[in-house]
Protein backbone atom coordinates (compact mmCIF):
# COMPACT_ATOMS: atom_id res chain seq x y z
CA UNK A 1 0.00 0.00 0.00
CA UNK A 2 1.77 3.22 -1.13
CA UNK A 3 0.65 6.21 1.71
CA UNK A 4 0.91 9.77 0.41
CA UNK A 5 0.57 11.63 3.45
CA UNK A 6 0.13 15.54 2.71
CA UNK A 7 1.92 18.21 3.90
CA UNK A 8 -0.57 20.78 4.67
CA UNK A 9 1.70 22.52 7.31
CA UNK A 10 3.74 23.38 4.06
CA UNK A 11 0.25 23.99 2.42
CA UNK A 12 -0.62 26.53 4.74
CA UNK A 13 2.38 28.31 4.74
CA UNK A 14 2.61 29.06 1.21
CA UNK A 15 -1.03 30.48 0.89
CA UNK A 16 0.18 32.54 3.78
CA UNK A 17 3.05 33.40 1.79
CA UNK A 18 2.05 34.39 -1.09
CA UNK A 19 -1.19 36.36 -0.17
CA UNK A 20 0.73 38.23 2.17
CA UNK A 21 -9.92 29.73 3.37
CA UNK A 22 -20.95 19.64 0.64
CA UNK A 23 -20.36 14.66 1.50
CA UNK A 24 -17.46 10.73 0.78
CA UNK A 25 -19.39 11.59 1.73
CA UNK A 26 -20.28 15.29 1.43
CA UNK A 27 -17.15 17.14 -0.63
CA UNK A 28 -12.99 15.80 -1.86
CA UNK A 29 -8.11 13.92 -6.20
CA UNK A 30 -5.47 13.13 -7.88
CA UNK A 31 -0.12 13.02 -9.48
CA UNK A 32 -0.30 14.19 -12.33
CA UNK A 33 1.94 11.67 -13.83
CA UNK A 34 5.58 11.39 -15.85
CA UNK A 35 6.27 14.71 -18.04
CA UNK A 36 4.35 17.03 -16.02
CA UNK A 37 5.52 20.26 -15.53
CA UNK A 38 4.90 22.84 -12.78
CA UNK A 39 5.58 26.69 -12.92
CA UNK A 40 4.05 28.21 -10.44
CA UNK A 41 3.57 31.98 -10.50
CA UNK A 42 2.58 32.77 -6.76
CA UNK A 43 3.53 29.48 -4.47
CA UNK A 44 0.40 28.05 -2.91
CA UNK A 45 -2.03 30.13 -4.70
CA UNK A 46 -1.50 29.61 -8.70
CA UNK A 47 -0.08 26.57 -10.12
CA UNK A 48 -0.20 25.62 -14.39
CA UNK A 49 -0.24 21.60 -14.53
CA UNK A 50 0.21 20.36 -17.74
CA UNK A 51 0.54 16.64 -18.93
CA UNK A 52 1.72 16.22 -22.30
CA UNK A 53 0.09 13.51 -24.47
CA UNK A 54 2.37 11.48 -26.43
CA UNK A 55 3.53 12.58 -29.95
CA UNK A 56 0.69 11.61 -32.69
CA UNK A 57 -1.54 11.23 -29.52
CA UNK A 58 -5.87 11.65 -30.30
CA UNK A 59 -8.15 12.76 -28.23
CA UNK A 60 -10.44 9.29 -27.63
CA UNK A 61 -8.65 6.76 -28.71
CA UNK A 62 -8.33 4.74 -25.62
CA UNK A 63 -11.58 3.02 -25.36
CA UNK A 64 -13.35 2.94 -22.42
CA UNK A 65 -12.35 3.56 -18.63
CA UNK A 66 -14.41 1.58 -15.84
CA UNK A 67 -14.77 3.53 -12.45
CA UNK A 68 -16.78 2.29 -9.82
CA UNK A 69 -18.33 4.36 -7.07
CA UNK A 70 -20.53 2.07 -4.81
CA UNK A 71 -22.02 5.47 -3.60
CA UNK A 72 -24.17 5.65 -7.14
CA UNK A 73 -24.82 8.82 -8.48
CA UNK A 74 -27.99 10.56 -7.92
CA UNK A 75 -27.45 13.83 -9.46
CA UNK A 76 -24.62 15.59 -12.15
CA UNK A 77 -24.97 18.91 -10.40
CA UNK A 78 -23.43 19.82 -7.15
CA UNK A 79 -25.58 22.71 -6.61
CA UNK A 80 -28.33 20.15 -5.61
CA UNK A 81 -26.40 19.96 -2.55
CA UNK A 82 -25.83 16.54 -3.10
CA UNK A 83 -22.31 14.32 -2.32
CA UNK A 84 -19.13 13.74 -3.33
CA UNK A 85 -20.15 10.64 -5.05
CA UNK A 86 -22.24 13.32 -7.69
CA UNK A 87 -19.31 16.07 -7.63
CA UNK A 88 -16.71 13.94 -8.54
CA UNK A 89 -19.43 12.59 -11.39
CA UNK A 90 -19.96 15.96 -12.43
CA UNK A 91 -16.57 16.85 -12.55
CA UNK A 92 -16.07 15.16 -15.44
CA UNK A 93 -18.33 17.59 -17.31
CA UNK A 94 -18.79 20.94 -15.48
CA UNK A 95 -16.00 22.78 -14.72
CA UNK A 96 -15.36 25.97 -11.91
CA UNK A 97 -13.04 28.90 -12.75
CA UNK A 98 -10.41 27.55 -10.26
CA UNK A 99 -9.45 24.58 -9.29
CA UNK A 100 -7.28 22.90 -6.85
CA UNK A 101 -4.33 20.57 -7.98
CA UNK A 102 -2.85 17.78 -6.02
CA UNK A 103 -0.53 19.89 -3.13
CA UNK A 104 -3.96 21.78 -2.36
CA UNK A 105 -3.04 25.07 -4.98
CA UNK A 106 -5.22 26.88 -6.95
CA UNK A 107 -4.82 26.16 -10.80
CA UNK A 108 -6.80 27.95 -13.17
CA UNK A 109 -9.34 25.77 -14.89
CA UNK A 110 -11.92 28.33 -16.94
CA UNK A 111 -9.95 31.56 -15.97
CA UNK A 112 -6.92 32.27 -17.41
CA UNK A 113 -5.09 33.24 -13.94
CA UNK A 114 -5.81 33.23 -10.06
CA UNK A 115 -6.31 36.60 -9.31
CA UNK A 116 -4.62 38.07 -6.91
CA UNK A 117 -3.60 42.21 -5.40
CA UNK A 118 -0.07 41.52 -7.04
CA UNK A 119 -1.35 40.91 -10.88
CA UNK A 120 -4.03 43.27 -9.88
CA UNK A 121 -7.07 40.95 -10.01
CA UNK A 122 -7.94 41.24 -6.48
CA UNK A 123 -8.55 44.88 -5.30
CA UNK A 124 -6.49 46.80 -3.17
CA UNK A 125 -9.40 46.86 -0.46
CA UNK A 126 -10.14 42.86 -1.26
CA UNK A 127 -13.87 44.01 -1.58
CA UNK A 128 -13.47 42.77 -5.36
CA UNK A 129 -11.94 39.75 -7.40
CA UNK A 130 -11.71 39.94 -11.24
CA UNK A 131 -11.24 36.63 -13.15
CA UNK A 132 -10.30 36.48 -16.78
CA UNK A 133 -12.24 33.92 -18.86
CA UNK A 134 -10.54 31.59 -21.37
CA UNK A 135 -10.60 32.62 -24.64
CA UNK A 136 -12.43 30.05 -27.46
CA UNK A 137 -14.01 27.88 -25.16
CA UNK A 138 -17.09 26.27 -26.09
CA UNK A 139 -19.46 23.97 -24.41
CA UNK A 140 -19.80 20.88 -25.47
CA UNK A 141 -23.20 21.84 -28.10
CA UNK A 142 -20.93 23.98 -29.57
CA UNK A 143 -22.39 27.23 -28.25
CA UNK A 144 -19.65 30.05 -26.94
CA UNK A 145 -18.37 30.03 -23.30
CA UNK A 146 -18.61 33.42 -21.84
CA UNK A 147 -18.80 35.68 -18.60
CA UNK A 148 -22.78 35.74 -19.10
CA UNK A 149 -22.86 31.73 -17.93
CA UNK A 150 -20.90 32.48 -14.77
CA UNK A 151 -23.33 35.80 -13.90
CA UNK A 152 -25.98 32.93 -14.57
CA UNK A 153 -24.65 30.78 -12.43
CA UNK A 154 -24.23 32.99 -9.29
CA UNK A 155 -28.08 34.28 -10.16
CA UNK A 156 -29.24 30.16 -10.25
CA UNK A 157 -27.97 29.65 -6.93
CA UNK A 158 -29.07 32.30 -5.22
CA UNK A 159 -32.66 32.77 -6.43
CA UNK A 160 -33.29 29.20 -6.08
CA UNK A 161 -34.63 27.45 -2.79
CA UNK A 162 -32.53 24.76 -1.88
CA UNK A 163 -29.60 25.42 -3.51
CA UNK A 164 -26.52 23.54 -1.90
CA UNK A 165 -23.86 25.67 -1.96
CA UNK A 166 -22.51 28.65 0.60
CA UNK A 167 -20.35 30.29 -1.25
CA UNK A 168 -22.12 32.81 -2.17
CA UNK A 169 -23.55 33.84 1.44
CA UNK A 170 -21.14 37.00 0.73
CA UNK A 171 -21.12 37.93 -2.71
CA UNK A 172 -23.24 41.30 -3.37
CA UNK A 173 -22.86 41.01 -6.89
CA UNK A 174 -21.29 38.98 -9.94
CA UNK A 175 -21.06 41.62 -12.91
CA UNK A 176 -19.91 40.73 -16.52
CA UNK A 177 -17.57 43.65 -17.47
CA UNK A 178 -17.00 41.89 -20.97
CA UNK A 179 -17.20 38.62 -22.95
CA UNK A 180 -14.18 37.10 -20.96
CA UNK A 181 -14.19 39.35 -17.84
CA UNK A 182 -16.41 38.78 -14.95
CA UNK A 183 -16.38 40.37 -11.18
CA UNK A 184 -17.51 39.24 -7.80
CA UNK A 185 -18.06 41.90 -5.57
CA UNK A 186 -18.34 40.80 -1.82
CA UNK A 187 -20.28 42.62 0.73
CA UNK A 188 -16.92 43.71 2.78
CA UNK A 189 -13.21 42.64 2.93
CA UNK A 190 -12.79 39.56 1.77
CA UNK A 191 -8.70 38.49 2.14
CA UNK A 192 -9.23 34.60 1.03
CA UNK A 193 -11.78 35.31 -1.88
CA UNK A 194 -11.28 32.00 -3.58
CA UNK A 195 -15.10 30.11 -3.02
CA UNK A 196 -17.79 31.08 -5.64
CA UNK A 197 -17.20 29.25 -8.85
CA UNK A 198 -13.64 27.65 -7.16
CA UNK A 199 -13.67 23.80 -7.06
CA UNK A 200 -15.65 20.75 -8.26
CA UNK A 201 -18.47 22.02 -6.04
CA UNK A 202 -18.85 25.15 -6.96
CA UNK A 203 -18.69 24.87 -11.19
CA UNK A 204 -20.45 27.37 -13.73
CA UNK A 205 -23.24 25.92 -15.77
CA UNK A 206 -24.68 27.05 -18.77
CA UNK A 207 -27.31 29.35 -18.89
CA UNK A 208 -29.18 28.82 -22.29
CA UNK A 209 -29.50 24.88 -20.33
CA UNK A 210 -30.40 25.96 -16.73
CA UNK A 211 -32.69 28.63 -16.61
CA UNK A 212 -36.10 26.79 -16.80
CA UNK A 213 -34.32 25.53 -13.39
CA UNK A 214 -34.44 28.56 -11.67
CA UNK A 215 -36.57 28.43 -8.45
CA UNK A 216 -39.17 26.08 -7.74
CA UNK A 217 -37.73 23.68 -10.35
CA UNK A 218 -34.09 23.93 -8.55
CA UNK A 219 -34.21 20.38 -7.78
CA UNK A 220 -36.56 18.43 -9.97
CA UNK A 221 -34.97 20.48 -13.24
CA UNK A 222 -33.79 17.44 -15.96
CA UNK A 223 -30.92 19.21 -16.79
CA UNK A 224 -29.62 17.98 -13.13
CA UNK A 225 -28.60 14.30 -14.68
CA UNK A 226 -27.17 15.65 -18.01
CA UNK A 227 -25.63 19.04 -17.69
CA UNK A 228 -23.56 20.52 -20.84
CA UNK A 229 -20.25 21.39 -19.95
CA UNK A 230 -17.15 22.50 -21.12
CA UNK A 231 -15.68 19.82 -19.31
CA UNK A 232 -13.32 16.67 -21.32
CA UNK A 233 -16.60 14.22 -20.78
CA UNK A 234 -20.19 14.42 -21.95
CA UNK A 235 -23.37 12.33 -20.53
CA UNK A 236 -24.34 9.52 -22.88
CA UNK A 237 -26.96 8.60 -20.42
CA UNK A 238 -27.36 8.37 -16.96
CA UNK A 239 -29.33 6.00 -14.60
CA UNK A 240 -30.15 7.20 -11.72
CA UNK A 241 -28.53 5.70 -8.48
CA UNK A 242 -27.01 3.11 -10.33
CA UNK A 243 -24.92 4.33 -13.84
CA UNK A 244 -23.45 6.70 -15.45
CA UNK A 245 -21.85 6.64 -19.48
CA UNK A 246 -20.39 9.43 -20.82
CA UNK A 247 -18.25 9.88 -24.23
CA UNK A 248 -15.23 12.30 -24.90
CA UNK A 249 -16.17 15.96 -25.62
CA UNK A 250 -15.07 16.29 -29.09
CA UNK A 251 -15.73 20.48 -28.47
CA UNK A 252 -13.03 20.24 -25.21
CA UNK A 253 -9.66 22.73 -25.50
CA UNK A 254 -7.51 19.75 -24.95
CA UNK A 255 -8.62 17.98 -28.45
CA UNK A 256 -5.84 18.86 -30.21
CA UNK A 257 -2.93 18.00 -27.50
CA UNK A 258 -4.92 14.19 -27.79
CA UNK A 259 -7.18 14.51 -24.82
CA UNK A 260 -8.99 13.19 -23.13
CA UNK A 261 -7.03 9.75 -24.43
CA UNK A 262 -10.58 7.62 -22.90
CA UNK A 263 -13.25 8.24 -25.92
CA UNK A 264 -15.78 6.85 -23.19
CA UNK A 265 -16.29 6.38 -19.26
CA UNK A 266 -18.56 4.69 -17.09
CA UNK A 267 -19.30 5.11 -13.52
CA UNK A 268 -20.78 2.14 -12.05
CA UNK A 269 -22.64 2.58 -8.97
CA UNK A 270 -24.14 -0.02 -6.04
CA UNK A 271 -22.41 -2.73 -4.35
CA UNK A 272 -20.06 -2.13 -1.13
CA UNK A 273 -16.86 -1.06 -1.49
CA UNK A 274 -15.29 -4.22 -0.96
CA UNK A 275 -16.99 -5.20 -4.03
CA UNK A 276 -15.39 -2.02 -5.89
CA UNK A 277 -11.92 -3.18 -4.19
CA UNK A 278 -12.21 -6.70 -5.27
CA UNK A 279 -12.82 -5.85 -9.11
CA UNK A 280 -9.93 -3.63 -9.72
CA UNK A 281 -6.88 -5.39 -7.50
CA UNK A 282 -8.31 -9.23 -7.60
CA UNK A 283 -10.06 -9.55 -11.04
CA UNK A 284 -8.86 -6.84 -12.80
CA UNK A 285 -12.46 -5.80 -14.18
CA UNK A 286 -12.28 -2.15 -13.54
CA UNK A 287 -10.02 0.34 -14.06
CA UNK A 288 -10.88 2.63 -10.53
CA UNK A 289 -12.31 2.32 -7.19
CA UNK A 290 -13.47 4.69 -4.94
CA UNK A 291 -14.02 5.41 -0.92
CA UNK A 292 -12.61 2.24 -0.06
CA UNK A 293 -13.76 1.62 3.37
CA UNK A 294 -12.56 -2.14 3.75
CA UNK A 295 -11.04 -3.43 6.65
CA UNK A 296 -7.13 -2.73 5.98
CA UNK A 297 -6.55 -6.48 6.53
CA UNK A 298 -8.48 -7.04 3.60
CA UNK A 299 -7.51 -4.17 1.61
CA UNK A 300 -3.68 -5.44 1.79
CA UNK A 301 -4.53 -9.11 0.57
CA UNK A 302 -6.21 -7.79 -1.97
CA UNK A 303 -3.41 -5.53 -3.67
CA UNK A 304 -0.76 -8.91 -2.88
CA UNK A 305 -2.80 -9.81 -6.33
CA UNK A 306 -0.71 -7.35 -7.74
CA UNK A 307 -3.63 -6.12 -10.77
CA UNK A 308 -3.52 -2.37 -8.52
CA UNK A 309 -2.63 -0.29 -6.61
CA UNK A 310 -3.87 1.32 -3.12
CA UNK A 311 -2.95 4.82 -3.00
CA UNK A 312 -4.53 7.15 0.50
CA UNK A 313 -3.45 10.35 0.76
CA UNK A 314 -4.76 12.42 4.09
CA UNK A 315 -6.58 16.01 3.89
CA UNK A 316 -9.17 17.65 5.68
CA UNK A 317 -11.62 14.80 5.78
CA UNK A 318 -12.96 13.96 9.40
CA UNK A 319 -15.00 10.80 10.08
CA UNK A 320 -17.56 12.08 13.04
CA UNK A 321 -20.73 11.57 14.74
CA UNK A 322 -23.18 15.13 14.01
CA UNK A 323 -25.40 15.41 16.85
CA UNK A 324 -28.39 16.57 15.81
CA UNK A 325 -29.80 20.43 17.71
CA UNK A 326 -32.84 20.01 16.76
CA UNK A 327 -35.63 17.24 17.25
CA UNK A 328 -36.39 14.69 15.09
CA UNK A 329 -39.92 14.29 16.98
CA UNK A 330 -40.91 17.49 16.51
CA UNK A 331 -43.76 19.16 13.70
CA UNK A 332 -42.36 19.01 11.24
CA UNK A 333 -39.33 16.84 12.32
CA UNK A 334 -36.01 18.55 12.58
CA UNK A 335 -36.79 21.51 11.92
CA UNK A 336 -34.89 24.49 13.37
CA UNK A 337 -37.86 26.77 13.24
CA UNK A 338 -35.99 29.60 14.94
CA UNK A 339 -34.47 27.52 17.58
CA UNK A 340 -38.19 26.58 18.87
CA UNK A 341 -37.33 22.84 18.06
CA UNK A 342 -34.47 21.65 20.48
CA UNK A 343 -33.10 18.41 20.54
CA UNK A 344 -34.11 16.51 24.71
CA UNK A 345 -30.47 15.13 24.82
CA UNK A 346 -27.86 17.63 22.72
CA UNK A 347 -29.05 21.26 22.20
CA UNK A 348 -25.92 23.22 23.16
CA UNK A 349 -25.13 20.42 25.56
CA UNK A 350 -21.77 20.06 25.76
CA UNK A 351 -21.07 18.38 28.76
CA UNK A 352 -23.37 15.32 27.13
CA UNK A 353 -20.96 15.38 24.12
CA UNK A 354 -17.76 15.41 26.21
CA UNK A 355 -18.88 12.32 28.11
CA UNK A 356 -19.70 10.71 24.93
CA UNK A 357 -16.17 11.66 23.66
CA UNK A 358 -14.34 10.49 26.28
CA UNK A 359 -16.03 7.25 26.54
CA UNK A 360 -14.87 6.32 22.81
CA UNK A 361 -11.48 4.65 22.27
CA UNK A 362 -11.03 6.49 18.54
CA UNK A 363 -7.56 4.79 18.42
CA UNK A 364 -8.99 1.11 18.48
CA UNK A 365 -11.46 2.48 15.76
CA UNK A 366 -8.57 3.24 13.51
CA UNK A 367 -7.05 0.14 14.02
CA UNK A 368 -9.83 -2.20 13.55
CA UNK A 369 -11.67 -0.69 10.98
CA UNK A 370 -8.56 1.87 8.81
CA UNK A 371 -5.16 0.88 9.12
CA UNK A 372 -3.38 3.45 7.54
CA UNK A 373 -5.98 5.14 6.64
CA UNK A 374 -7.06 6.67 9.72
CA UNK A 375 -5.65 8.16 12.57
CA UNK A 376 -7.75 9.27 15.47
CA UNK A 377 -8.68 13.06 15.59
CA UNK A 378 -10.70 15.49 18.25
CA UNK A 379 -10.88 18.21 15.58
CA UNK A 380 -13.07 18.89 12.34
CA UNK A 381 -10.36 21.25 11.17
CA UNK A 382 -7.27 18.36 11.41
CA UNK A 383 -4.92 20.43 9.17
CA UNK A 384 -1.05 19.99 10.88
CA UNK A 385 0.36 23.88 11.45
CA UNK A 386 -0.56 26.74 13.10
CA UNK A 387 -4.28 26.60 12.77
CA UNK A 388 -4.51 23.43 14.71
CA UNK A 389 -6.08 23.33 17.53
CA UNK A 390 -5.00 21.41 20.75
CA UNK A 391 -7.73 22.66 23.24
CA UNK A 392 -9.46 18.88 22.47
CA UNK A 393 -6.81 16.56 22.80
CA UNK A 394 -8.12 15.00 26.05
CA UNK A 395 -10.04 13.12 24.07
CA UNK A 396 -7.55 10.74 22.59
CA UNK A 397 -6.97 9.17 25.66
CA UNK A 398 -10.70 7.79 27.05
CA UNK A 399 -11.99 7.92 30.14
CA UNK A 400 -15.30 5.96 31.10
CA UNK A 401 -14.85 6.83 34.78
CA UNK A 402 -15.46 10.75 33.71
CA UNK A 403 -17.41 10.55 31.58
CA UNK A 404 -19.18 8.53 34.33
CA UNK A 405 -18.78 11.65 36.56
CA UNK A 406 -20.20 14.16 33.99
CA UNK A 407 -23.46 12.20 33.33
CA UNK A 408 -24.17 11.65 37.09
CA UNK A 409 -23.40 15.54 38.02
CA UNK A 410 -25.94 16.43 34.95
CA UNK A 411 -28.43 14.18 37.13
CA UNK A 412 -28.70 11.22 34.37
CA UNK A 413 -28.83 8.29 35.94
CA UNK A 414 -30.58 4.55 36.28
CA UNK A 415 -33.00 4.56 37.40
CA UNK A 416 -34.87 1.76 36.18
CA UNK A 417 -32.65 -0.61 37.07
CA UNK A 418 -31.74 -1.70 33.31
CA UNK A 419 -28.40 -0.44 32.86
CA UNK A 420 -28.78 2.58 30.99
CA UNK A 421 -29.55 6.20 32.08
CA UNK A 422 -32.58 8.60 32.14
CA UNK A 423 -32.74 12.10 31.20
CA UNK A 424 -34.55 13.84 34.88
CA UNK A 425 -37.68 13.68 32.63
CA UNK A 426 -37.47 10.34 32.50
CA UNK A 427 -36.64 10.03 29.25
CA UNK A 428 -34.34 6.82 28.04
CA UNK A 429 -30.87 8.07 27.17
CA UNK A 430 -31.23 5.75 23.96
CA UNK A 431 -31.38 7.03 20.21
CA UNK A 432 -30.95 5.84 16.63
CA UNK A 433 -27.51 5.92 15.54
CA UNK A 434 -27.68 5.86 11.47
CA UNK A 435 -24.52 6.14 8.86
CA UNK A 436 -24.27 4.57 5.98
CA UNK A 437 -24.16 1.05 4.75
CA UNK A 438 -20.32 -0.65 4.57
CA UNK A 439 -18.07 -2.77 6.57
CA UNK A 440 -15.72 -0.09 8.05
CA UNK A 441 -18.67 2.04 9.55
CA UNK A 442 -20.73 -1.10 10.36
CA UNK A 443 -17.09 -1.96 12.53
CA UNK A 444 -17.18 1.81 13.77
CA UNK A 445 -20.72 1.83 15.08
CA UNK A 446 -20.38 -1.69 16.73
CA UNK A 447 -17.39 -0.05 18.72
CA UNK A 448 -18.89 3.19 19.38
CA UNK A 449 -21.73 1.56 20.28
CA UNK A 450 -20.09 -0.75 23.42
CA UNK A 451 -18.19 2.13 24.63
CA UNK A 452 -21.38 4.51 24.78
CA UNK A 453 -22.99 1.31 26.70
CA UNK A 454 -19.92 1.57 29.40
CA UNK A 455 -21.32 5.24 30.11
CA UNK A 456 -25.65 3.71 30.34
CA UNK A 457 -25.73 5.23 27.09
CA UNK A 458 -27.71 2.90 24.75
CA UNK A 459 -28.01 3.63 20.91
CA UNK A 460 -30.18 1.74 18.04
CA UNK A 461 -27.41 0.79 14.98
CA UNK A 462 -29.08 1.95 11.90
CA UNK A 463 -27.62 1.87 7.99
CA UNK A 464 -29.18 3.41 4.58
CA UNK A 465 -27.39 2.66 1.23
CA UNK A 466 -25.20 5.39 0.48
CA UNK A 467 -27.21 6.28 -2.74
CA UNK A 468 -30.06 7.16 0.05
CA UNK A 469 -27.88 8.58 2.71
CA UNK A 470 -26.39 10.84 0.69
CA UNK A 471 -29.27 12.41 -1.15
CA UNK A 472 -30.59 16.02 0.11
CA UNK A 473 -34.44 15.54 -0.42
CA UNK A 474 -34.45 11.54 1.10
CA UNK A 475 -36.03 11.46 4.18
CA UNK A 476 -33.19 8.54 4.99
CA UNK A 477 -30.82 11.21 3.87
CA UNK A 478 -28.17 13.13 5.97
CA UNK A 479 -29.94 16.58 5.17
CA UNK A 480 -33.17 15.94 6.34
CA UNK A 481 -31.55 14.31 9.71
CA UNK A 482 -34.76 12.64 10.98
CA UNK A 483 -32.89 11.38 13.61
CA UNK A 484 -31.26 11.97 16.62
CA UNK A 485 -27.61 10.86 15.42
CA UNK A 486 -25.49 10.30 12.56
CA UNK A 487 -22.07 9.72 11.05
CA UNK A 488 -20.34 10.47 7.87
CA UNK A 489 -17.13 11.94 6.94
CA UNK A 490 -17.31 15.61 5.37
CA UNK A 491 -14.09 16.93 3.59
CA UNK A 492 -13.17 20.90 2.89
CA UNK A 493 -12.73 21.29 -0.64
CA UNK A 494 -9.30 23.45 -0.72
CA UNK A 495 -7.10 23.79 1.80
CA UNK A 496 -8.46 27.16 3.56
CA UNK A 497 -11.07 26.52 6.70
CA UNK A 498 -12.74 29.74 5.91
CA UNK A 499 -14.78 28.48 3.43
CA UNK A 500 -14.89 25.24 4.76
CA UNK A 501 -16.64 27.31 8.40
CA UNK A 502 -19.03 29.20 6.06
CA UNK A 503 -21.43 26.19 5.53
CA UNK A 504 -21.74 26.34 9.52
CA UNK A 505 -23.39 29.37 9.85
CA UNK A 506 -26.79 29.63 11.46
CA UNK A 507 -28.08 31.04 7.91
CA UNK A 508 -26.58 27.53 6.48
CA UNK A 509 -29.14 25.37 8.65
CA UNK A 510 -31.45 22.98 6.06
CA UNK A 511 -35.05 22.97 7.03
CA UNK A 512 -38.26 22.71 5.46
CA UNK A 513 -38.78 26.24 4.70
CA UNK A 514 -35.75 26.36 2.51
CA UNK A 515 -36.02 22.60 0.84
CA UNK A 516 -33.19 21.18 3.30
CA UNK A 517 -30.74 23.17 1.36
CA UNK A 518 -27.71 24.25 3.18
CA UNK A 519 -24.61 22.42 4.68
CA UNK A 520 -24.96 23.21 8.22
CA UNK A 521 -26.32 19.63 8.80
CA UNK A 522 -26.41 19.95 12.44
CA UNK A 523 -28.73 22.41 13.19
CA UNK A 524 -26.09 24.00 15.22
CA UNK A 525 -26.72 28.00 15.62
CA UNK A 526 -24.02 30.26 17.64
CA UNK A 527 -24.79 33.51 17.31
CA UNK A 528 -20.51 33.66 18.78
CA UNK A 529 -19.39 30.69 15.86
CA UNK A 530 -21.15 33.59 13.39
CA UNK A 531 -19.41 36.13 14.71
CA UNK A 532 -16.07 34.92 15.07
CA UNK A 533 -16.29 33.45 11.14
CA UNK A 534 -17.20 37.48 10.37
CA UNK A 535 -14.12 37.96 11.97
CA UNK A 536 -11.87 35.16 10.22
CA UNK A 537 -13.98 36.40 6.79
CA UNK A 538 -11.95 40.35 7.52
CA UNK A 539 -8.78 39.03 8.82
CA UNK A 540 -5.47 38.99 6.30
CA UNK A 541 -4.09 35.36 5.66
CA UNK A 542 -0.97 37.13 6.78
CA UNK A 543 -2.60 38.11 10.35
CA UNK A 544 -1.62 35.41 13.04
CA UNK A 545 -5.13 36.26 14.43
CA UNK A 546 -6.68 33.99 11.50
CA UNK A 547 -4.85 30.86 13.11
CA UNK A 548 -6.54 31.60 16.35
CA UNK A 549 -9.80 32.25 14.84
CA UNK A 550 -9.82 28.97 12.98
CA UNK A 551 -9.30 26.75 15.92
CA UNK A 552 -12.07 29.07 18.01
CA UNK A 553 -13.96 27.98 15.35
CA UNK A 554 -13.20 24.58 15.24
CA UNK A 555 -13.15 24.10 18.74
CA UNK A 556 -16.87 25.99 19.26
CA UNK A 557 -18.28 23.25 16.18
CA UNK A 558 -16.84 20.12 18.16
CA UNK A 559 -18.29 21.28 21.46
CA UNK A 560 -21.77 19.76 20.90
CA UNK A 561 -22.05 19.72 17.20
CA UNK A 562 -20.15 17.51 16.30
CA UNK A 563 -17.95 14.43 17.86
CA UNK A 564 -14.99 13.59 16.34
CA UNK A 565 -13.61 10.90 15.49
CA UNK A 566 -10.90 9.72 12.50
CA UNK A 567 -8.96 11.63 10.08
CA UNK A 568 -9.91 9.63 7.11
CA UNK A 569 -7.55 9.12 4.64
CA UNK A 570 -8.59 8.99 0.95
CA UNK A 571 -8.55 5.47 0.03
CA UNK A 572 -8.78 4.54 -3.57
CA UNK A 573 -7.67 1.61 -6.17
CA UNK A 574 -5.93 2.28 -9.04
CA UNK A 575 -5.85 -0.12 -12.27
CA UNK A 576 -1.66 -0.67 -12.74
CA UNK A 577 -2.52 -0.24 -16.48
CA UNK A 578 -3.56 3.27 -15.71
CA UNK A 579 -0.86 6.60 -15.81
CA UNK A 580 -1.24 10.28 -16.00
CA UNK A 581 -3.79 10.27 -12.63
CA UNK A 582 -0.89 10.89 -10.06
CA UNK A 583 -1.51 10.89 -6.15
CA UNK A 584 -4.69 11.39 -4.34
CA UNK A 585 -5.68 14.19 -2.35
CA UNK A 586 -8.70 15.71 -0.67
CA UNK A 587 -8.71 19.26 -2.15
CA UNK A 588 -11.02 18.39 -5.28
CA UNK A 589 -12.76 15.72 -7.30
CA UNK A 590 -10.18 13.19 -7.82
CA UNK A 591 -11.13 13.19 -11.32
CA UNK A 592 -9.97 16.89 -11.35
CA UNK A 593 -7.12 15.91 -13.97
CA UNK A 594 -8.98 12.88 -15.77
CA UNK A 595 -8.04 14.66 -19.34
CA UNK A 596 -4.33 13.45 -18.86
CA UNK A 597 -5.16 9.76 -17.13
CA UNK A 598 -4.17 7.16 -20.17
CA UNK A 599 -3.50 3.36 -20.18
CA UNK A 600 0.15 2.23 -20.38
Amino acid sequence: MRLKLLTLFAVFALIVAACGDSSDDTTTTADPGGGDTTTTAEPGVETTTTTAAPPGAVAGEGGELLLLQWQAVTHLNPYTGTGTKDIQAASLVIEPLLEYDSDGNLSPALATEVPTVANGGQSEDLTQLTYTLRPGVTWSDGSAFDSDDVVFTYEYCTQSEGCGSSAFGNVLNVEAVDDLTVTITFDGATPWPYVPFVGGTEPVVQREQFTPCVGEGFVACGANTVPIGTGPFVVNEMRVDDTVTYVYNQNYRGNADGKPFFGSVTIKGGGTAEDSARSVLQTGEADYGWNLQVAPAILNQMEAEGNGVIEVGFNTSVEGLRLNQTDPRGNPPSDYANGTNPNPFFYQNAELARAMSLAINRQEIADVAYGAGGAPTCNVWPVPGPALSSTNDWCLTPDAAEANSILDGLGYVDTDGDGFRELPDGTPMAWDYVTSTNQVRQDTQALVKRDLATIGIDVNLRNEEASVFFTRNSDLGIWKFFWDMQMYTNSAVGSDAQGYFQGRLTSEIPESTNDWGGNNITRCAREDFDATWTELSQTGLEDPNRNELIKQLNDMFVEYCMIPLINRGSVSAFSNSLTGYGVINGWDSEFWNIEDWRRA
